[in-house]
Formats: C-alpha cells, structure tokens, sequence
C-alpha cells in the first residue's frame, strides 16, 4: 500500500510507517539468529563461532547492499514526494543496473580474498574451515541480498512498510525450519546452515522485485518526463547519497572487523561469547536504524514536498518510538544477558558466558544515547547533508576501534567492551549538534 508521508498528524504517520519496518528488521535478524542459534545448538560451540566470525565479514557486503538501498530510498522518496514519478521510475531502473555490476564485481573479489580477510583478522585454525564456506556460500547469495535491499527501500519510499515485513515474516521462519532441516536431519553442519539462509533470501529476493515492478507499473506517468532505463545524472545524484551511506556502513564494519580481530586472540571460548551477544546487540542497533531509515523516508518525502516544518515533529516522533523499544530491551539485557546468550549454547564454557554477560551488561544502558545518535542520523541523511552524517559515524568508529586495541592491553576484552559506549555517546552530541544547526539554519538539500 502506497502511502504519503506529507500528510497527517507526524507522530501517527512515524508510528504506522516505522513499526512495521521495526517488525521487518526483527524478522531480518531472525535470519542470523537461526544461524547462530543451529550452529552452537546442533553442531557446537567452534560452529557458533564460525558463523558470527563470518558474519562480521558479511557485514561488509551487506554494507555496500544498504548503501544502495538507501541512496535509491531516499531520492525515491524526495520524487515521490515532489510526484515526479518519471523521474522516481528512471532512478530505479538506473539504481537496479548499477547495482548489478557493483554485485558482480564484489562477489569476484570476495572469492578471490575470502581465504587472506580470514586469516587477517586472527581467525583461530580451528574455526577457519567453517568459517571460510560459509563465507563462500553468503557471497554465492550477494545479488539475493541487494536486490531484496534495494526492493524493500523502493517500497518504503513509497510509503509502503508492510509488504516488506510479510516477505521477511515467511522467509524467516522459513529459514529456521530449513536450518535445522539441513543441519539435523541432513548432516550437513556449517554449509548446511549457509545454503538454508541463501534459499530463502533468494526466494524472499525474487517475490520483492516482481511486486515492486508490479506496483510501480501502477503509478501513472505525470510530468513531461520520459521514463529511461539509465541516466549517468540520476546515477549521480543516487551516488551522493547512496557512496557515504555505503562508506558509512562498511567502515563500520571493517571496524567490527577489526575489533573482531583484537577479540580473536582471546580464545574461541571468549570469540563464542562475543558472537552470541553481538547477535542480541545487532537486534537493539539494527531495529533503531531501521526507524532511522524510516525517519529519512518521512524527511525526504517532507523535503520534496516542500513541508520542512514537518520535519523536527517527526524527530521527536522517531524518538519517541525508539525509546519505547530501547526501554524493555535494555532492562532486559541487563539483568537476564546470562540466560539469553544460553539460547545458542548448549553448555558454553566459562570464559563464552562471562563474554556475553559482561558485554550486554556494559552496552545496554547505552542503547538510549546511540538511539538519540541514529534518529538524528536519519533526519540529516533524509535531508541531503551527507557530510554532517559522516563524521559523527566515523567519530563512533575511530574511539571505538582505537579504545578497543589501547583498553585490551590494560583490561584484556573487558576494555574492548567498554569502547562502544565511550564512541557512541561522543558520537551522539555530535549528531545532535548537527541536526540543530540544520534545522536553525535550513540547510537541506533539495533536488
């Protein structure tokens, strides 16, 4: 259902568009969850710790992935907004091209180096086999992964959240089933935990793209504008968007990398650990920026439309609602962390649940300050300022990772745990700062 985010009382608007894409990135997560929940259950705990030492890796090409998302989303929304919906089906057609050849060109580079990014980042040589085929199988499935993004941003941007969730709700049931299909009844251990993801993402793929095709064949021409299939102009202004927000991501990720890399040596008792509660942390930080993407959706929409008072409402609506997620969550890591790691650990050893109960305890309090950081994010993302939205990221980035290595020569993994929340809060006055000089000041950019 196609819906205009310029019209309506903003908290109402946020709240129906943004939960169900809160209800989509659950679903999302449920994939990486059923991996790691099959491995360390089914298999073991060196599978657990296979799959979420890959899956820092897979964060990398998922980044390039959101990078087109919300670079097509985005500029989408803006023309969506303006109802230039020539223009809007020229800058898909020219993102899905594009987007082709990026796949292409990352799955043949992640083949080629899967092995050496491995083995640069510590991978203990127990877990190394089953880390590399996984990784192998998750690039065979990289066109699945951006497509589906790219897909799901177009109907967002269209103000349409909930046909998105209904694709991730079944796929991602679906993808437990078959997880332990693969893994228990098939004997197929890690690679069958990898081939069960890759299936029902592909299938999750190809019914997005048929119904966004669908539903854009809907819209009707409106302006003088011919509909191309590629435009190097549309290209470029997708680019400005879309090149940041996919440095912003993968510098994030290589970052995970490398923290990941410092945590490596520790053990795969302690690497075990750290997935299981890396994977409960990635469900609060995932669901917030998700919102966040919502609430660039809502800006862009405004901005196009020429409705800018719009805006600052729907800030302080998107706040609003992370806060009512981070609340319940955070209390719950807290005090129950110990027991909701276990959920991927048959018996985890010592050093795998201290991990994953120090961390939770150490970040949880913080999901407040990131959530202020993340809805401002998206509110300069929606709004063109690229620049502003950059260096609060790398901000966040660069203390995390350099806290990490200097507090692990004092503290060992402890000090790694305590950097997150020391990046994140400096990063969330600067977000903050921003997104108050540009809506002083109007300093969004339109088309």
């Amino acid at each position: 259902m196609i819906k205009d985010l310029t019209v309506g009382k903003e908290s109402t608007v946020i709240r129906k568009f943004c939960l169900p894409l809160f209800l989509s990135i659950i679903f999302q997560q449920l994939y990486n969850i059923a991996d790691s929940f099959v491995a360390g259950k089914f298999i073991g705990e060196d599978a657990l710790a296979a799959v979420g030492n890959s899956y820092e890796i897979t964060l990398i090409f998922l980044a390039f992935g959101f990078g087109c998302n919300i670079g097509c989303s985005v500029i989408v929304s803006r023309l969506f907004g303006a109802k230039k919906f020539s223009q809007m089906k020229t800058s898909i057609n020219t993102t899905m091209i594009a987007s082709f050849v990026l796949t292409v060109l990352l799955m043949i580079v992640g083949y080629i180096f899967a092995e050496d990014i491995l083995r640069l980042i510590n991978t203990p040589d127990n877990i190394i086999a089953d880390s590399l085929v996984y990784l192998e199988i998750y690039i065979l499935g990289l066109p699945f992964v951006f497509f589906y993004n790219i897909s799901t941003g177009i109907f967002s941007a269209m103000g349409d959240s909930k046909t998105p969730f209904i694709f991730l709700a079944v796929s991602s049931v679906s993808n437990i089933f078959m997880d332990i299909l693969f893994v228990s009844a098939f004997k197929m251990g890690v690679p069958g935990v990898a081939w069960a993801t890759f299936i029902c993402q592909g299938v999750s793929c190809i019914l997005a793209i048929l119904f966004v095709f669908r539903r854009l064949s809907k819209i009707p021409k409106n302006d003088d504008e011919k509909v191309k299939l590629f435009c190097t102009r549309t290209l470029l202004i997708v680019m400005d968007v879309a090149v940041p927000s996919i440095f912003q991501q993968s510098f994030i990720s290589i970052g995970n990398i490398i923290i990941q890399a410092i945590v490596n040596p520790f053990g795969s008792g302690v690497v075990a650990g750290y997935s299981a509660a890396v994977k409960l942390n990635s469900l609060v930080l995932t669901s917030i920026s998700t919102i966040s993407n919502g609430i660039s959706n809502f800006t862009a929409q405004n901005l196009g439309a020429g409705k800018i008072e719009r805006i600052k409402a729907g800030h302080i609506a998107g706040i609003k609602l992370v806060y009512s997620i981070c609340l319940p969550l955070a209390i719950l890591y807290f005090f129950f962390g110990s027991y909701l790691t276990q959920i991927f650990m048959n018996e985890p050893s010592r050093d795998a649940l201290y991990t994953a109960t120090i961390y939770l305890k150490i970040v949880s309090p913080f999901y407040f300050v990131i959530a202020l950081k993340l809805i401002s994010d998206g509110v300069l993302r929606g709004g063109g300022l690229m620049k502003q939205f950059m260096v609060a990221t790398f901000a966040d980035l660069f203390l995390r990772v350099m806290l990490s290595y200097i507090f692990s020569r004092f503290w060992d993994s402890l000090g790694i745990w305590i950097s997150w929340p020391v990046g994140w809060s400096i990063a969330a006055v600067l977000s903050i700062v921003f997104y108050i000089d540009a809506l002083k000041k109007k300093k969004f950019k339109l088309l």
